[in-house]
């Protein structure tokens, strides 16, 4: 077994002779007799302790037997005997339920699923599954379920039916888990950013204009003009809701670059829109994108190691919570469609790494050369970086670090970005631009930023010659000038310092931290091409 930085070992349990089918193991003659004296149908004295967390009742170890403690929580299993049902409890808090011992004249509506309130004393428990138990004197069932058609049971479920009930696949352990780091990975964030001064915004999620140029935007109409205009888009525009033609986002990185002219550095943690019609394990058509901008600043370098320190806070951070260390120190029967533990735990021990490597795009395409053998698409400069050769920079450059890939040509990235100085002087087919992709062992890119070009002169060109906007010799109407992005171009015109900043795919940033195989298993409610569900 391989030692972790904690200085435990990734192991399935802390003896191989502890099961966890011991959770639901006989208690003794003597203290169930001690319990049949204590149960009785009478309500709890006014005095009973607030409901706790049952991740913080696991914790709680004392030598005496502690009365009327409040529990709530769902029914994940009942062992039925004679006289007891031993009940497994769980309430999200925790991958390891509680174990409550009722009575069996107490026992009625404790069905698989339902929602209950159990009060009773927390004593010490015969079971070597867990320290403390639950002897239950009063039982009230808030919400009831009918075990038979609960879709959730406690044998195996694959993650593809668990996809299919995205209403109820939040209330499994693993889900339940990985709802919990979101939330913490949220705090760290923004945490770390108040600590930067960086100012949390809200951008537009309605917009006027497609930021990354594919033309992969879902156009918003209302429902009635919809159903005036069946199976053709309104024809006139100037006819429509918002008298334009309006998207869904698919980045706030140009409404951001506007607000840090306000006040400086600023954030957002927003949703975003792509139509991309791709079924694979990488792609969501909503998903959830951290940006920066960052104001008076003329070197990628300080938005390389802005993005650095943010992801190496995070996972110093999170990596002693219960949550990751539940992650990590899994047992084999849990989570078996995830990637292997001592997997995981590199990649959050990558993160935590200093240092991580920087090399450019043209570095990257000789390398990639002296082994073009091991690939199916052969690495040609000019041409975007294949998640096969990605793959290999990543393992190759960073072994187990993330790694930077600097100054892409200008030819294959986003019109805003700034050319690289000195790029394309002798060959100007070779410009390349100020920018980076940020890439990780296994899942690839999870990031990318660039320094934005500042100037009015050079940016108005780019978009000329791009089509994003007329050619002063060109007139164009006022609803078609620059194709909602006129004002993107004004900003250069008052005041416009340099400035850069970076976008970061949250959920394939949680997918990685958390060895699940596929984004669509990371959001609780995914969307991609061909599903809706609810």
């Amino acid at each position: 077994m391989r030692p972790s930085v904690l200085g435990f070992a990734l192991r399935p349990s802390a003896s191989p002779l502890v099961s966890r089918i011991s959770l639901l193991s006989r208690p003794s003659h003597r203290s169930r007799r001690c319990l049949s004296h204590q149960a009785t149908a009478t309500p709890a004295p006014a005095t009973a302790q607030p409901a706790r967390p049952i991740s913080q009742l696991l914790k709680w170890k004392p030598q005496e037997k502690v009365d009327d403690v409040v529990v709530n929580g769902y029914v994940r299993s009942v062992r039925g005997m004679k006289a007891w049902r031993f009940v497994s409890l769980g309430d999200g808090s925790s991958l390891d339920p509680l174990q409550a011992v009722v009575e069996s004249g107490l026992a009625e509506g404790l069905t698989v699923g339902a929602a209950v309130r159990l009060t009773g004393s927390w004593v010490a428990s015969p079971g070597a599954a867990q320290s403390h138990e639950l002897q239950v004197r009063e039982v009230k069932v808030l919400g009831p379920s009918d075990a038979k058609t609960f879709p959730i049971q406690k044998k195996y479920q694959t993650p593809e039916y668990l996809r299919t009930i995205p209403h109820l696949r939040p209330r499994t352990p693993l889900n339940a888990l990985l709802l919990r780091l979101r939330s913490e990975a949220v705090t760290s964030l923004t945490q770390f950013f108040a600590h930067q001064s960086f100012v949390q915004t809200h951008p537009p999620i309605i917009t006027s204009s497609d930021c990354e140029g594919a033309g992969e935007v879902f156009t918003l109409n209302p429902a009635s003009e919809a159903a005036e205009h069946p199976g053709k888009e309104n024809a006139d525009p100037q006819n429509s809701f918002f008298r334009s033609k309006k998207y869904l986002t698919v980045s706030t990185q140009l409404h951001l670059e506007a607000l840090a002219q306000s006040v400086g550095n600023v954030w957002t943690l927003s949703p975003v829109f792509r139509a991309e019609q791709s079924d694979t394990s990488r792609h969501l058509s909503e998903f959830y994108m951290l940006e920066a901008e960052m104001s008076f600043v003329d070197d990628m370098g300080s938005v390389m190691d802005l993005a650095e320190n943010m992801l190496r806070q995070l996972s110093t951070d999170l990596y002693l919570s219960d949550t990751v260390k539940s992650l990590l120190l899994r047992t084999p029967h849990f989570g078996q469609d995830l990637s292997p533990a001592d997997e995981v735990a590199r990649r959050w021990e990558g993160l935590m790494q200093p240092n991580w490597p920087r090399i450019t795009y043209t570095e990257a395409i000789e390398l990639l050369k002296q082994h073009e053998d091991k690939f199916e698409h052969k690495p040609v400069w000019g041409a975007g970086l294949q998640s096969e050769h990605e793959k290999f920079i990543a393992s190759t450059v960073g072994k187990d670090r993330p790694v930077f890939v600097t100054n892409y040509p200008r030819d294959i990235k986003a019109f805003y970005m700034r050319p690289t100085q000195g790029s394309g002087s002798e060959d100007s087919s070779r410009v390349t631009v100020d920018c980076f992709d940020l890439l990780v062992p296994e899942l690839c890119e999870i990031a990318g930023g660039s320094m934005r070009e500042h100037q009015l002169e050079p940016l108005l060109d780019i978009m000329t010659r791009q089509g994003i906007i007329k050619s002063p010799s060109e007139t164009a109407s006022e609803d078609d000038s620059g194709n909602g992005l006129q004002w993107y171009a004004d900003l250069r015109r008052w005041g416009c310092p340099p400035h850069g900043g970076f976008g970061l795919g949250f959920d394939r940033l949680l997918s990685y931290l958390s060895g699940v195989q596929t984004v669509r298993d990371i959001v609780s409610f995914p969307r991609w091409y061909g599903r809706c569900d609810c």
